[in-house]
């Protein structure tokens, strides 16, 4: 019986960061469908050995699509520690381990100057601080590619009106 306690205090204590980590710092995660992913990462004209940044990377599907598809280096920035080992888990699963980073951070504090190309699928309410990190720390020639949102000072060079994917170049 005890056994079974301890294992279930484990489970409800990952359920708990699973679910109430990532909402402090912005919306729950949301799975971005693969094939929106792959047309992102299309019109993005993500090449091999690049190097993507995924904000908010939640179940690292972005990582592993960027790597495994496009031979990109990939490094997903996330806050909940669950949604990390989770992207980490799907990386060697897939066999991509190598070419993908999951760092635990709020993508805020995390340095984008290394970025190719940047996806983000957050909300409208985080477009305006994102544009000015992106203005600031982005290189130029880089590329960011949002699903759902627009960056309201920046000018899309593509959108994407069916699967509401913007495509923004510095």
């Amino acid at each position: 019986m005890l056994v079974f306690l301890f294992f279930a205090g484990i489970f409800l204590l990952i359920a708990a960061l699973y679910i109430l980590v990532p909402p402090f710092f912005g919306p729950p995660s949301v799975p971005t469908r693969h094939d929106r992913i792959r047309k992102a990462l299309q019109l993005a004209k993500l090449q091999p050995n690049e190097v993507l940044y995924d904000l908010g990377a939640g179940d690292g599907r972005v990582l592993v699509i960027a790597a495994k598809e496009f031979g990109a280096q990939a490094v997903g920035v996330e806050i909940g520690p669950v949604q990390c080992a989770i992207s980490w888990g799907n990386a060697f699963r897939n066999g991509i381990g190598s070419k993908v980073k999951v760092e635990m951070a709020n993508f805020y504090h995390t340095n984008l100057g290394r970025a190719d190309v940047v996806f983000a699928y957050l909300t409208s309410d985080q477009a305006g601080r994102l544009q000015e990190k992106l203005k600031e720390e982005l290189k130029k020639g880089a590329r960011v590619v949002t699903i759902s949102f627009n960056l309201p000072d920046w000018e899309p060079a593509y959108l994407d009106r069916e699967n509401l994917i913007f495509l923004y170049e510095k």
